[in-house]
C-alpha cells in the first residue's frame, strides 16, 4: 500500500511537517516493498488551493493513506471521495524514519 507522510525535507531523518498542502515534501512510502521516495511539493508556494491541488496529487500517486498534521476542508472532501485515509499526528519533532518504523513493527 502506498502512503504519504508530509515532510520538511527529502531524507529519512527529515522532520515531520504538520502542514499538508504546504508541506515542503511528500514522502511516498510503499508498505509492501518498503521503498521510500521523496517528492517535492509543487504547490508549497501556491497563491491558493494548495490543499486541493495536493489532494489531487495524492489521487494521481495512488495513495491509500496520508499522514499529516492537518487537512483543510476541501482537501478532506476530495480525499474522502477517493477513500484516502487521513491520519493526523501532532508531533512535529518526529522524523519520517521514526513514523515509518511504527508501520513496520
Amino acid at each position: 500500500m502506498n502512503i504519504v507522510i508530509t515532510s520538511t525535507g527529502n531524507t529519512p531523518d527529515s522532520k515531520f511537517d504538520l502542514r499538508f498542502g504546504r508541506a515542503a515534501y511528500f514522502c511516498l512510502y510503499d508498505t509492501d516493498v518498503r521503498t521510500m521516495e521523496f517528492i517535492e511539493n509543487p504547490y508549497v508556494d501556491a497563491q491558493g488551493g494548495a490543499g486541493t491541488k495536493s489532494a489531487e496529487k495524492m489521487i494521481e500517486l495512488g495513495v491509500k493513506r496520508v499522514i499529516s498534521g492537518d487537512f483543510g476542508p476541501k482537501a478532506k472532501d476530495l480525499m474522502d471521495k477517493f477513500k484516502i485515509q487521513m491520519v493526523i499526528l501532532d508531533n512535529q519533532d518526529q522524523s519520517i524514519e521514526s513514523i515509518i518504523a511504527q508501520f513496520n513493527n
